[in-house]
């Protein structure tokens, strides 16, 4: 008896806005006659439900090609896939990275910034346009140093990317003198009674300035608990994995999390894209699955003809196919801040840039065994991988791409402000930057002037 089909319970709105970025990416690629002429690149999209099970699933699918797929044509050539752009998150990444890795299929993640990613015997594949979360730890320290918080409290998710960013952030703050006042990790079974704990650890603790390392879905639970508790006069620093989160931007947060400072992945511009994004609709491509399942989302209705369809406790109204895109106000078709979709562009970028690079090789002059060049009918992923290495491009938005001898991207963060907007929320400001180059170091620009501050004092106050 064959097994049900994995199902998606549900939709991420923000992820199905980076699928559709590679889309755009990809179709700007095939209109360029500058690149990749002659070439049409063409791709798979899977949904990895934010599931480890899942997003390896995808990978050994589009590695070995045993999908069912929707064409019916005969193509000669190299294997279906020759790179994935993904996963989005450092543990799904690290289990497809250590098998594909022995195969040295290029795998370039937009999002995945665990410091153990840039272990080049582990992962010789993998690549990635965020930097790493090592980079993330020592911008997050110059902040501290830069205002002379020595006295700080840390809270990290129980995951990859949470346990490995805190022991590089305590190694960190060891190194420069500074002290942690206490270290706790954050239940991903969002039991009351350890957020309660921890809640009631910071609301003892002298330290007035908290560093998180979390996804927002293992920090909302205790932001709630911080609203119950009435726990004010708290210094927050954010991690770029919760630093842009809608789920805070409400008035209920603001008098708790007014003021944090945050990293950010840099944000950038992609000229059409918000044109695109809201040209889909299911009668595009019937054969689709996931451009219905977006669209019933989307506007909370049913395709399901007959009666509205019952949702456990809510009723849907029956999909016309008439609905509006362009009336929606979502994660999807926000394109103000494209921080993680402008990744995906620059990771799509990477891959057809180090494809040019490959046929552009002439033959007797290559730098294969004998000087050969690759074979584009016979293209071996190893080869590909080659090219990645020393890819070196820029954006149209102006922002360099390339990747040093671990495959990490330049680390350069926006870094942010939650300050009070006119409706009594949360608005995000951008109050600086921090780089990091071979020759600089990490060089911390803030413009303090546009900073709010939510103490009576406008500082924070150092208690040890």
């Amino acid at each position: 008896m064959e097994p049900e089909r994995p199902y998606c319970e549900k939709f991420n709105m923000e992820g199905f806005q980076h699928a559709q970025t590679m889309a755009f990416a990809i179709d700007e690629i095939n209109n360029n006659p500058n690149l990749l002429p002659n070439i049409t690149l063409g791709y798979h999209l899977y949904d990895n439900c934010v599931m480890l099970g899942m997003a390896f699933r995808a990978a050994m699918s589009l590695s070995s090609g045993t999908e069912e797929s929707f064409s019916n044509l005969n193509c000669t050539g190299p294997p279906p896939v020759i790179g994935i752009v993904g996963d989005a998150s450092s543990t799904p990444s690290i289990a497809i990275s250590s098998v594909l890795g022995l195969f040295r299929v290029p795998i370039v993640s937009h999002y995945a910034t665990c410091s153990c990613l840039s272990d080049r015997k582990k992962y010789p594949s993998f690549f990635r346009t965020i930097p790493s979360d090592a980079f993330q730890v020592r911008a997050m320290v110059q902040i501290l140093k830069h205002f002379d918080w020595t006295w700080v409290g840390l809270l990290y998710s129980d995951d990859d990317y949470g346990i490995y960013a805190a022991q590089l952030f305590q190694q960190e703050m060891q190194l420069f003198g500074h002290c942690v006042a206490f270290s706790e990790i954050l239940p991903n079974d969002h039991n009351p009674r350890d957020i309660q704990r921890i809640t009631g650890l910071i609301q003892a603790s002298t330290a007035r300035v908290v560093v998180v390392f979390a996804l927002s879905s293992y920090l909302l639970p205790l932001m709630d608990e911080v609203v119950l508790q009435n726990m004010t006069g708290r210094q927050w620093i954010a991690s770029e994995a919760w630093a842009t989160s809608l789920e805070y931007h409400t008035p209920r947060f603001l008098p708790f999390l007014g003021g944090t400072l945050g990293i950010a992945i840099r944000r950038g511009e992609i000229q059409g894209l918000h044109d695109f994004l809201l040209h889909f609709h299911p009668s595009n491509d019937p054969r689709n699955n996931m451009l219905r399942i977006f669209w019933e989302n989307m506007f909370e209705c049913s395709f399901e003809t007959g009666d509205s369809k019952s949702d456990g406790e809510h009723l849907k109204k029956v999909c016309t196919g008439k609905e509006e895109l362009s009336n929606t106000n979502t994660t999807y078709t926000d394109v103000s801040e494209l921080r993680a979709s402008y990744n995906v562009y620059k990771a799509v970028y990477a891959l057809a840039h180090a494809l040019h690079d490959l046929m552009q090789c002439e033959e007797g002059r290559g730098p294969f065994s004998g000087n050969k060049c690759a074979d584009i009918i016979n293209l071996k992923p190893w080869q590909l991988v080659h090219y990645l290495q020393k890819v070196n491009f820029t954006t149209g938005f102006g922002d360099h791409v390339s990747f040093d001898k671990n495959g990490d991207a330049l680390a350069i963060y926006d870094v942010l402000n939650w300050q009070p907007s006119s409706d009594g929320s949360i608005a995000v400001h951008r109050v600086g930057v921090v780089n990091e180059g071979v020759a600089t170091g990490m060089v911390l620009t803030l413009n303090e002037e546009a900073i709010y501050w939510n103490f009576e004092t406008k500082k924070v106050t150092n208690f040890a």
